[in-house]
């Protein structure tokens, strides 16, 4: 089954980057000359996927507002005759069909990606965090696609941290596999097992959501990810 939707949980506080998040999302926080969560929607629609599902919270509307129209905005560019800024600002209305769940709590990213399981179904889909931005000229979320429907399994992208710096991320312990894919475990806290550290986006299985359930409110270990082993 071919991947077209995508999980972008977005409801965190944004804590790290306070005083800049206290009134407006971290998603939304400009890179160059768009907010974060564009980039990411945006490497989305690259990769072929035209379903996505934002995760939200309170105080998370400009994120909606910011993919929906705004005819206003667009009559007032187009009587000024900024033709180039109102292409632009249509296409975001028609980069994808684009939904929204709210995610009553912060409980993790491993709460965060149940809350979209009545969305997924028994559908593949990719994880994305809404503020974790790839280089497009690496393609890399369409390298995971491509890696999943060959092995069928969980695909994480990760990158190497220096050493002193790994307990910030979640990371993995990865054995070399005979297909040439590392099998890992996500771990957090304690001896980190390596230098790879977990990045955005993921890739799973419909029935990676069950491991999500399953989680729970217990650890925040178990409901930071998928608790079980997968590729």
């Amino acid at each position: 089954m071919s991947v077209r939707k995508a999980v972008v949980p977005a409801a965190g506080l944004g804590t790290r980057f306070l005083p800049a998040t206290k009134a407006q999302p971290k998603e939304m926080l400009p890179v160059v000359d768009r907010p974060a969560i564009q980039y990411v929607v945006e490497e989305a629609v690259r990769a072929g996927i035209d379903d996505i599902l934002i995760i939200t919270g309170r105080g998370k509307r400009s994120l909606e507002d910011h993919f929906d129209r705004s005819i206003e905005l667009e009559a007032s560019l187009d009587a000024a005759g900024k033709l180039e800024e109102l292409e632009e600002i249509r296409r975001l209305a028609q980069l994808a069909d684009i939904h929204y769940v709210r995610q009553g709590e912060a409980l993790g990213l491993g709460h965060a990606v149940s809350v979209a399981r009545k969305h997924v179904g028994d559908h593949p889909f990719a994880v994305m965090l809404g503020d974790d931005i790839m280089d497009e000229r690496f393609r890399v979320l369409e390298q995971m696609i491509a890696a999943y429907e060959q092995t069928g399994s969980s695909i994480i992208a990760v990158k190497r941290f220096p050493i002193e710096e790994i307990s910030s991320y979640g990371c993995v312990d990865a054995e070399p596999a005979d297909d040439g894919h590392d099998p890992a475990r996500r771990r957090r806290n304690g001896d980190p097992p390596d230098d790879a550290g977990c990045r955005q986006p993921q890739q799973h299985p419909a029935d990676v959501q069950r491991s999500c359930q399953r989680a729970g409110n217990g650890p925040r270990f178990c409901r930071e990810g998928v608790d079980e082993d997968r590729g």
